[in-house]
């Protein structure tokens, strides 16, 4: 089973044991119920932000639906051993984003840090969450539009904000990667 189908079939029963219905997850999340869908039948890996907002409206932390096992104290995440969690987005999710979820298995954590690499793309949808955000820059060049101001960031360079100020982090000019640690309050 694929981590999309893994995803989906949480999704769906959070949503479905708190007697909603896919339009009305929807609506409470604020994304599309086409989208939602995709999301439960693992057509689609969402974006971090839609599973965030997601999660919120089920009242629950992201990495409810993200976490396949318990791992006890310390989680240690060698290179080597990451594992992408999530392809290409498609059918309406923004951006070229490849996730390595680097906090998997530590049920009791507040914040989810990822390895994020970035295939360019022209599309620059903003979008924005409860929380907070730290982001240093790996490799390549990033671009990070927050509200009405762009930045370029270049490898070792790093930015915290909060999130709920409309932003988006996007390679500028060829790939880059990059830590992403969000946090976002329960």
């Amino acid at each position: 089973m694929s981590s999309s189908e893994k995803l989906g079939i949480r999704v769906c029963a959070y949503r479905e044991k708190m007697g909603m219905t896919v339009e009305e997850l929807a609506s409470n999340a604020g994304v599309d119920p086409t989208l939602l869908g995709a999301i439960e039948t693992g057509e689609v890996y969402p974006s971090i932000n839609v599973m965030v907002k997601i999660a919120r409206a089920l009242g629950q932390r992201l990495g409810t639906f993200m976490d396949d096992q318990f791992i006890r104290d310390p989680l240690v995440v060698l290179s080597a051993d990451r594992k992408e969690e999530t392809a290409s987005h498609k059918g309406g999710a923004a951006g070229h984003y490849h996730y390595f979820s680097l906090g998997k298995g530590k049920t009791d954590r507040h914040m989810e840090p990822f390895f994020i690499d970035i295939d360019p793309c022209e599309e620059k949808t903003l979008s924005s969450h409860e929380g907070e955000e730290f982001i240093i820059v790996v490799s390549g060049e990033v671009e990070l539009i927050y509200g009405n101001e762009t930045h370029l960031l270049k490898e070792g360079d790093s930015v915290y904000y909060n999130s709920v100020v409309p932003h988006y982090i996007g390679a500028n000019g060829g790939k880059a990667s990059i830590y992403a640690v969000i946090f976002v309050p329960f």
